[in-house]
């Protein structure tokens, strides 16, 4: 099964190896058909510290990290 992947922010950089990356999406509701976003933030895994807050990545699974850091940081799109 492949592995998912997801386009996002990033929110922070401070962590040492870690970025925050912020995934908006849209949602619709199943009454009433409006559309509105929803966003949540993960934990990525980076080997060098080149991002800052702003940019534009893409992460992916992988096996666990950390307690909550399940997802790597594959390219900046």
């Amino acid at each position: 099964m492949p592995k998912k992947r997801l386009k996002g922010t990033i929110v922070s950089n401070k962590m040492k190896d870690t970025v925050v990356v912020k995934v908006d999406r849209v949602k619709e509701h199943p009454k009433y058909k409006r559309r509105y976003k929803i966003s949540k933030k993960y934990k990525a895994h980076t080997e060098k510290p080149e991002f800052e807050i702003g940019d534009k990545v893409v992460i992916e699974e992988c096996s666990p990290k950390s307690k909550d850091k399940h997802w790597k940081v594959v390219s900046e799109k």
